[in-house]
């Protein structure tokens, strides 16, 4: 075995040379093993990776990345990381990511579009492999800015503007519907939509499916719309006490509300505040499935999406554009939600 050379004094690290002459190898052997290891036999692979331990070696991905135009990363940004669908979308991509070798790198917007731009340009910047962007607004500036550098983008839970990029839905309107039509089906007759930011491209696909449901029970069926100004549990708590108020015979028996954290807060506010019993006098079902969104008395009624599913997706099709180049053509795939029914609203 040879021995490696000395290192020159404010050398910042042992270089792949350092661990070839370490190996007794050549530097594409070195390299083989970092990202080709099948090409090189096990014997072969161990000698290098003892000595990359031994020397302490870590590769310079930035210099990599210059020379090749991208990293073995890609970038997701999320709108809203303490909703646990991003969480899912998170979990899901990073396991489809890790199988064909490629790194996650997570950011956090908050439903900040000027954070979400920050982390966009950083992540081209970082000549990241492509960017899975999950934003609550349209994004089409920045999604346009990073793609005319040869960044590929996936959007996902946001319709994209026709031939920009390839993206992965939940089919929203269904997710309005289903929840409509378990409350029509379970005999509600007078119904409220609890909902706020009409603005995200989401909360009015809900809308759409919420309608259509009442619309297509007839005239036995009413609703009413409710404007909560946000999302958070704060304005849950504002809406389920303006509720409390009401006479009994103007109180909705059957509550979609487009936030579990809405309606965990709205559920408080009725059935252990005001004695209004949910799911007798007001059944109640969300939107969203959120882990994140806290508990109320009662365990909340949901409609489900596939947020790892969607995170498996979008890496897919991200991957299929990088390897097409000039013949890909954008796709869209959309996926179908589920309700779960628990004790706010039973069947």
């Amino acid at each position: 075995m040879a021995t490696a050379r000395p290192r020159v004094q404010g050398h910042a690290g042992p270089s792949m040379q350092d661990v070839a002459d370490a190996a007794g190898v050549s530097v594409g052997t070195v390299s083989n093993v970092l990202n080709h290891p099948a090409k090189v036999s096990p014997a072969t692979a161990e000698r290098v990776r003892e000595a990359i331990g031994r020397l302490g070696f870590v590769r310079n991905d930035a210099a990599r990345s210059l020379v090749s135009g991208s990293t073995n990363s890609v970038g997701m940004v999320l709108a809203d990381i303490e909703n646990s669908l991003f969480i899912d979308m998170a979990h899901g991509a990073q396991d489809a990511a890790r199988a064909i070798g490629q790194n996650l790198l997570l950011a956090n917007t908050a439903c900040d579009m000027t954070l979400q731009d920050d982390y966009l340009d950083l992540f081209d910047e970082s000549r990241v492999t492509g960017v899975l962007l999950a934003p609550m607004e349209d994004s089409s500036a920045g999604i346009a800015r990073i793609r005319s550098h040869g960044r590929q983008v996936v959007l996902l839970n946001y319709a994209p503007k026709p031939g920009t990029c390839c993206s992965v839905l939940v089919n929203n309107e269904h997710v309005g519907y289903l929840a409509a039509r378990h409350l029509i089906d379970t005999g509600r007759t007078r119904l409220a939509y609890v909902v706020a930011h009409d603005d995200y491209q989401p909360v009015r696909d809900r809308r759409r499916g919420v309608r259509m449901a009442v619309e297509e029970a007839g005239g036995g069926v009413s609703l009413e719309e409710i404007d909560s100004v946000g999302l958070t549990t704060s304005h849950g708590h504002t809406v389920g006490r303006d509720l409390a108020r009401r006479a009994p015979g103007e109180l909705p028996d059957g509550l979609i509300v487009v936030t579990d954290a809405l309606a965990n807060a709205i559920i408080h506010e009725l059935h252990t505040v005001a004695g209004i019993r949910v799911p007798d006098q007001v059944a109640i079902v969300g939107c969203e499935n959120n882990r994140g969104a806290g508990t109320a008395a009662l365990p909340l009624t949901a409609v489900d999406m596939p947020g790892r599913t969607m995170g498996q997706e979008a890496i897919r099709l991200l991957m299929d554009e990088v390897s097409a180049g000039k013949q890909h053509r954008h796709a869209t795939v959309v996926l179908e939600p589920e309700l779960i029914v628990r004790a706010s609203a039973p069947l």
